[in-house]
């Protein structure tokens, strides 16, 4: 079966339902992610989102944060927050597995620590996220599954991921301590999937400030990561850059991936 797969930092669920249930009516994917929902999970606008057929789970939080998952398949499992540290209580992580015809897919959403500004707490925190992940992604990878390990991950690979690399140079998202985390996800056998299939340039995000979508200043940091399972499986991957120009937009655009699952 085909499976459209995809993430989206749509930065306050509340502020953008209307644009989500457009591009949702619109575009129909199969299982969305949705990160920075600012919403704890009583507060969630499920009936809406339901109204169009999806079902939905949330690992929520007052005014910060906050992850769901939307699909049209049915939940065999969901599991919430990052394993690792007890005392984390920031909401960055929900994940659900789908039975498919060809068995089952895992999806895993995260809002990364963006670990800004570097010399303050957040950089640590940041750090040791990525390598709790990283340490999570390795188990994960034991079962030999299709995994899609997806959402804002507040980070810029390479120089083509950025409209001014040497301006981002030094930003907790643009660092070699982030990059060389990143690297050691890859290393595990994640594969970026918008570079599997592409080498052009594409952004998924342009701050609100100082006309940066006017001048497409953007940066790339909303990321499908595919297990090899889930490479193999890989048609295609879009940018919704478009939706960047509707009506109260976030800052981020949806990343799309296609599967045969």
């Amino acid at each position: 079966m085909a499976l459209r797969i995809a993430t989206w930092n749509i930065n306050g669920i509340k502020a953008r339902i209307e644009l989500l249930l457009r591009w949702l009516d619109e575009e129909k994917p199969d299982i969305v992610g949705l990160q920075e929902i600012k919403s704890i999970d009583e507060a969630f606008p499920r009936a809406e989102i339901e109204a169009l057929g999806y079902n939905i789970e949330t690992h929520g939080q007052k005014s910060w944060n906050g992850v769901a998952l939307l699909s049209k398949l049915p939940f065999d499992e969901v599991h919430r927050g990052l394993p690792g540290d007890d005392g984390d209580e920031q909401a960055r992580l929900v994940e659900g597995v789908f039975s498919t015809s060809s068995g089952v897919v895992r999806v895993c959403n995260i809002y990364l620590p963006n670990g800004n500004p570097v010399d303050t707490e957040k950089f640590p925190y940041k750090l040791g996220w990525m390598d709790r992940l990283n340490r999570f992604v390795a188990e994960r990878l034991e079962l030999e599954e299709p995994f899609v390990l997806m959402g804002d991950f507040n980070l810029i690979p390479a120089p083509i991921d950025a409209h001014d690399p040497d301006a981002w140079w030094g930003d907790a998202l643009y660092r070699p301590e982030s990059l060389s985390r990143f690297r050691a996800l890859t290393n595990l056998g994640m594969t970026d999937a918008l570079r599997a299939v592409t080498a052009e340039q594409a952004f998924t995000f342009w701050d609100f400030q100082a006309g940066a979508w006017r001048r497409n200043a953007g940066i790339r940091i909303d990321h499908l990561m595919l297990s090899p399972q889930a490479a193999d499986r890989l048609d295609d991957v879009v940018v919704h850059k478009d939706v960047r120009g509707w009506d109260k937009p976030s800052d981020h655009v949806p990343v799309e991936g296609a599967f045969s699952l």
